[in-house]
């Protein structure tokens, strides 16, 4: 395995570029006196994004254990916390591959 420059600068360019944006919206908002509505309204809508881009691949791109186990977190999600959603969804998928053999 050889040393490759262009990509030890692409890895260190996206490093910065990461630390840029994180440092940036530090100090733009440390140097605010109070927060937008509009700012806050958008900050507010973060959770729900990343959880989405997490969530969306596993369910298009999985298979339909992980659909399953997928939707009954949906469900279980929606009527007791975040610890028996998890464990809900962990026990789908492994009766579903206990029993498919995988």
């Amino acid at each position: 395995m050889e040393f490759d420059l262009h990509m030890a600068l692409v890895i260190l360019a996206a490093a910065a570029a990461t630390f840029a944006t994180r440092i940036g919206g530090y100090i733009l908002i440390t140097r605010m006196k109070s927060i937008p509505p509009r700012m806050e309204a958008a900050l507010n809508a973060v959770p729900a994004a990343v959880l989405t881009t997490l969530v969306a691949p596993a369910f298009f791109i999985g298979g339909w254990d992980s659909k399953l186990a997928l939707a009954v977190a949906l469900f279980v999600g929606l009527r007791f916390t975040h610890t028996w959603m998890l464990v809900a969804a962990w026990i789908v998928v492994m009766i579903w591959r206990h029993s498919a053999g995988v």
